[in-house]
């Protein structure tokens, strides 16, 4: 049996998750899902090669919410953050998640600041779907800040040193355009997988 890279998608409670896998599996990269009580050692056993991390049903400051451990982000495997898992990354790593009193739902204009990897060969705007009450304030440091909307400042960010990078809207769902482009460009040019699966 050949080996595939695998990428895991970190479900945080959306019902986004089993979406996720399959887009990253139309990018022909095997993936996976674990649930978001795994710890750190029991994702790195499965040795993926990327980690996506999903939306999740609420305010990463609701009691209660699903963290994301910050060793995950110590242990040297790229990871793509997604809505709610965009903001929990940014707040495991010390950037500012908070309430900018513009809840966004729905198709949302976007505008590129700078494209980086993670948007490159996208146009200046375009439309993406979010669905966020919480929005990242301020990017934790080593990023660069990608893209904004009226209710995200930092509404997709990117470290190519450490192969992370995040955007808040929903790349999964067709309503985001050049939503699989996203992603795409994450899987292969971001954390490197080849097409295989």
């Amino acid at each position: 049996m050949s080996h595939h890279d695998t990428v895991l998608v970190v479900d945080f409670g959306a019902q986004y998750a089993q979406l996720i896998a399959r887009r990253v599996r139309e990018a022909k990269v095997y993936s996976e899902i674990v649930p978001h009580t795994a710890t750190v050692a029991e994702i790195l056993a499965k040795n993926p090669k990327a980690i996506v991390l999903s939306g999740g049903p609420q305010s990463v400051y609701a009691e209660g919410a699903p963290q994301v451990d910050p060793a995950l982000f110590e242990a040297g495997i790229p990871v793509f953050g997604i809505c709610y898992g965009f903001q929990a990354m940014a707040a495991a790593l010390g950037g500012e998640v908070a309430r900018t009193g513009l809840s966004e739902f729905g198709r949302t204009p976007t505008t590129v600041v700078e494209r980086g990897t993670l948007l490159d060969n996208l146009p200046d705007s375009f439309s993406s779907w979010m669905s966020h009450g919480d929005a990242v304030k301020r990017a934790p440091d080593g990023f660069s800040v990608l893209a904004h909307t009226a209710g995200a400042p930092v509404a997709a960010f990117e470290d190519p040193e450490r192969r992370l990078a995040g955007v808040q809207w929903h790349p999964e769902v067709l309503h985001s355009e050049h939503g699989q482009q996203v992603l795409a460009q994450f899987l292969h040019d971001v954390a490197g997988l080849a097409p295989t699966w």
